[in-house]
């Protein structure tokens, strides 16, 4: 049986090993966790959602305070629109974010950035732009458009000096979407250097309706990869959701893939960016316990652990600090749901919302608990400790793992 060590991804004039870690977001999907991906000669993302905030943890910067004593004065009013991030501190959260992973990187492999479309800022297309050009300037090695078809993404960065250079990737879940995105950007001189095929069984937002469920990635990948040969387009697939084994990634290499995308093994990681005590959930979690429900404002299924502290939380909206959702028109569904149940109840001194989250002060906290289909098997993958924790795992074990597995096996810790 082969293994995924037997594969190589081409990109341009490079190999690597067929491995691309997830980007998770809000610093889940950490630079230590990307660098080690990239020092073991695969790819890592970084993710830029949220990027101001994630600044202040890491650098010791005061973006979200600053923001929010700017706009202090709105805190209470419903109507948003005012609160727009200052685009010259998001592009310097961006390349301070950026650069320093850069400048940390080792190793043969990448790292790259995802980006979601669904990031609206209050100001989409220039927010987005100065994104994913600071993150270019920064010298990210690649960026991955996810959360969204980004019609009018090429458009936003073909001008950029690194437009041609660094590698351009987007998340698909259907031929479909592949096609109208290749439609509308094919004049903008460049293919994608590769096209992430998720799944249904992916964890966070999902590209399908809450019939997910009669989708499957195999069939989805055939049917994009067919398509491609009689296209005659020579441009990888990556599936994602799902891939739990090197058995599973092996699969899908044979089946003609140039990689695979896994993230919820490495949520488990030492290098990751959940708290301990959150994956220490994720070990535990059964497989009832995780749900696709529809309380992002993003108004995609979301999966998570049903035991997430974001479900039913009313707190009040925290634009002023944060807005990453708010729409062209300062809008987003949160807002909206929370002030319908302040108003359903007057006398209440804390209020439940259980149709949506505020979704960036919860992914901020970590209180979002958004995972993929399987991750109630990661008890499987290591060991309990005396005390009934789980033991924590290496990322270079876990990669490892991926890599040179076979007979759809699990190699646990030492």
């Amino acid at each position: 049986m082969k293994r995924v060590d037997d594969f190589r991804l081409r990109l341009g004039n490079q190999e690597l090993v067929p491995i691309v870690i997830g980007g998770m977001g809000v610093d889940i999907s950490t630079a230590e966790l990307s660098l080690e991906a990239a020092r073991l000669g695969g790819i890592g993302h970084i993710s830029d959602a949220m990027v101001p905030t994630v600044s202040d943890r890491r650098f010791n910067t005061k973006y979200v305070r600053n923001k929010l004593a700017q706009y202090k004065f709105n805190v209470a009013n419903p109507d948003k629109s005012v609160v727009k991030f200052d685009l010259g501190l998001l592009a310097e959260a961006t390349k301070l974010h950026v650069s320093r992973t850069m400048e940390a990187k080792r190793g043969p492999g990448l790292v790259f950035i995802n980006c979601m479309e669904k990031l609206t800022m209050n100001a989409p297309k220039d927010t987005l732009r100065v994104r994913l050009s600071a993150a270019l300037d920064a010298g990210i090695d690649g960026v991955t458009l996810a959360a969204g078809l980004h019609l009018g993404t090429f458009s936003l960065i073909e001008d950029h000096p690194r437009y041609n250079d660094a590698k351009l990737g987007i998340i698909v879940s259907s031929l479909r979407a592949l096609q109208i995105f290749l439609k509308k950007n094919s004049r903008h001189g460049r293919l994608p250097d590769y096209v992430v095929v998720e799944g249904p069984l992916a964890g966070g937002h999902l590209g399908f309706g809450m019939d997910w469920a009669k989708y499957d990635l195999a069939a989805i990948v055939a049917e994009i990869h067919a398509w491609l040969v009689a296209e005659k387009l020579d441009i990888p697939l990556i599936p994602a959701g799902g891939i739990f084994t090197g058995s599973d990634a092996a699969n899908f290499l044979e089946m003609g893939a140039g990689a695979v995308q896994v993230a919820t093994r490495f949520t488990v990681t030492h290098e990751c960016g959940l708290p301990e005590d959150v994956q220490q959930e994720y070990f535990k979690a059964s497989e009832d316990q995780i749900e696709v429900n529809q309380i992002s404002p993003t108004g995609y299924p979301m999966r998570m652990l049903k035991n997430s502290p974001a479900i039913g939380s009313g707190i009040r909206p925290n634009c002023e600090a944060y807005g990453y959702l708010l729409d062209a028109s300062g809008n987003c569904q949160y807002i909206e749901a929370y002030n319908r149940e302040v108003a359903a109840h007057p006398e209440a001194r804390k209020v439940k919302v259980f149709d949506k989250t505020c979704l960036c002060t919860h992914m901020r906290n970590f209180d979002c608990w958004t995972c993929g289909h399987y991750t109630y098997r990661l008890k499987d993958t290591t060991r309990k400790n005396e005390d009934g924790s789980y033991q924590l795992l290496t990322a270079e074990h876990v990669f490892h793992d991926y890599q040179f597995s076979t007979d759809g096996k699990i190699a646990l810790p030492e």
